[in-house]
């Protein structure tokens, strides 16, 4: 089954319905750091287009909230604070998915993260209904949060309605300038070409692509997928991979670099869906 919501109010009732009817459910923003199965998602498919954005003064001279429904893209919420002038969300300039799932993963780029400016979010929950999460509650860490550990246990897991962030006033010349420099590092360091993002979290010591290219790995293929010559913790489609020769090539990379380093890489995307011949199906979410 497959749901769009274009509103919040249609994104409450669809998500009341699954569970009233103990339905599960896979909520689907803009589809970034996700790769699925080529069997597809069993349950009900939520597509979350709620995405409508306001901006008004804060409580202090130069502070400024902007408000955020999750379905909205984080880049397009950026781009927006950026036209006005406002700081805090310039990494996030080309930064792909929305910002349920920024918040969710505690998105960042170029040393800045999602937990910086996030001032809060209005969840709704079987068991509080619909309620507001400070900062402090979400457990924001790196690349994670307390909802994507609630979400790894199977349960329903809370859903992220509207999110809220701090920004500061420091006038579009300054604010331009620092996403035009992210804009071009973005485009001199990553690959160009479908994708689902970086495929491995930072490790400890190292980057998870100096670990990858070091073990000899750039341009290494199964299928149709590829690890970018460019960067190495992309994996490319080049028109033809399979989700699963994607994750076999996931696989590999993995066990080449602890072969070769002694390091077990983390993926930093999730693999989703009917992965029936590893085991693995859809749980509540």
């Amino acid at each position: 089954m497959f749901v769009i919501a274009r509103t919040l109010s249609e994104l409450r009732t669809t998500i009341g319905l699954a569970w009233n009817h103990d339905v599960a459910y896979f909520l689907l923003g803009s589809g970034a750091n996700i790769v699925v199965a080529d069997r597809g998602i069993r349950g009900l498919v939520i597509k979350n287009e709620c995405a409508a954005i306001t901006t008004s003064a804060g409580e202090s001279e130069d502070g400024w909230i902007v408000r955020a429904e999750s379905g909205a893209e984080i880049k397009t919420v950026a781009r927006s604070s950026i036209e006005r002038g406002l700081a805090g969300l310039e990494w996030a300039v080309d930064v792909p998915g929305t910002v349920g799932g920024a918040v969710v993963g505690n998105a960042g780029a170029f040393g800045g993260y999602v937990a910086d400016s996030l001032r809060n979010v209005l969840t709704l929950s079987r068991e509080e209904g619909e309620s507001w999460w400070p900062r402090e509650r979400l457990g924001l860490a790196y690349r994670t949060s307390a909802l994507k550990r609630v979400e790894k246990t199977g349960a329903f897991r809370p859903v992220i309605l509207e999110a809220t962030f701090e920004l500061r006033y420091e006038g579009p010349v300054p604010v331009h300038a620092r996403a035009a420099e992210y804009s071009r590092r973005r485009a001199q360091m990553q690959p160009s070409g479908p994708s689902a993002g970086s495929i491995f979290k930072r490790t400890e010591q190292y980057p998870a692509g100096f670990l990858i290219e070091n073990a000899g790995l750039k341009g290494t293929r199964v299928g149709g997928a590829i690890v970018s010559p460019k960067h190495a913790n992309f994996i490319l489609n080049t028109g033809t991979a399979t989700a699963q020769d994607v994750r076999d090539l996931v696989d590999l990379v993995q066990q080449s670099v602890q072969r070769k380093f002694g390091i077990l890489l983390e993926p930093e995307i999730e693999f989703v869906g009917d992965w029936q011949a590893a085991g693995e199906g859809l749980g509540n979410q």
